[in-house]
């Protein structure tokens, strides 16, 4: 029998950035994807809001509720029993005060067993930051491309491409950090600036876009594995092509079906040794309705 996994903890991620080890972190909405995120190892999970788009349909994030949130953080947990997970603060759950947003990370701790939530925004949320951990609760910052927001950037575009935007996003990480935040996601960065912020901070940075220099890497599990079809950003690298497959299978079940060839024998039950005789009697009593 193999030997139960040991959950990373917050700790260990300040070691593995010391020693220069990477974080593999995906996001998950559902108990059987959290089966397979802890079964291949990841140090972390994210139930994003992503899930809006990826499970729901939604145009964006905007729409998903903390229920939502709440619902899909509790099957992966019992999912990825040892695996840190975090849970994504939806829009609205936190911009409204720091009392709301107290309310609704205690939910992901109280509610869905989380071991941290992640917000997004800079300087501005440094209010809302700072009660959260005030509460006891783990907090992850989240800048750059912050899809909640993409209005406000006009549309879901790379940040930190000129001088002006990377020193905005330079000084949000600073200040979340000087907050207290213990972890920091930077989304749809060049390079250049995700090396530096991560080698400003003392506290482990990591990537989704941000290139090759952050103490870790983030993707969107349906994106991964070639599931979402929407649209593919520029930073996804797809390991499989799930709805390929998916599709085909699908389509293969409907050609048998319609051709007779399924279910073949193997797939049917059998009676009873003697029963068929008996109930071969039996359904002569039966007229069929007119």
């Amino acid at each position: 029998m193999a030997a139960k996994k040991k959950k990373k903890m917050i700790h260990d991620f300040y070691k593995m950035k010391k020693n220069g080890e990477k974080v593999v972190w995906i996001t998950s909405y559902d108990y059987p994807t959290g089966q397979f995120a802890e079964a291949a190892d990841v140090d972390m999970i994210l139930v994003g809001d992503s899930l809006g788009m990826c499970v729901y349909g939604y145009k964006g994030t905007v729409p998903v509720t903390m229920d939502q949130c709440i619902v899909h953080s509790e099957a992966v947990r019992r999912a990825a029993p040892n695996v840190f997970v975090i849970g994504d603060m939806p829009f609205l759950s936190y911009q409204v005060s720091s009392a709301d947003a107290v309310v609704n990370a205690g939910r992901f701790l109280k509610d869905a067993d989380c071991d941290a939530i992640k917000l997004e925004g800079g300087q501005r949320v440094v209010p809302q930051i700072r009660a959260i951990l005030d509460a006891g609760i783990v907090v992850c910052g989240h800048i750059g491309l912050t899809p909640q927001s993409s209005g406000q950037l006009g549309g879901h575009k790379a940040q930190g491409r000129t001088v002006e935007s990377a020193k905005v996003l330079v000084d949000d990480a600073l200040a979340l950090c000087e907050a207290g935040i213990q972890l920091l996601l930077l989304e749809a960065v060049p390079p250049e600036v995700g090396k530096y912020i991560t080698e400003l901070l003392p506290i482990p940075v990591y990537g989704i876009g941000a290139g090759i220099h952050t103490d870790g890497q983030l993707l969107i599990v349906s994106d991964l594995i070639g599931q979402f079809q929407a649209f593919t950003p520029k930073f996804v690298k797809k390991y499989a092509n799930v709805a390929e497959v998916v599709t085909g299978a699908i389509r293969d079940y409907g050609n048998e079906v319609r051709s007779g060839a399924f279910p073949a024998n193997e797939h049917c039950y059998k009676m009873i040794e003697g029963e068929f005789a008996k109930f071969e009697e039996m359904v002569k009593q039966y007229k069929k309705p007119e």
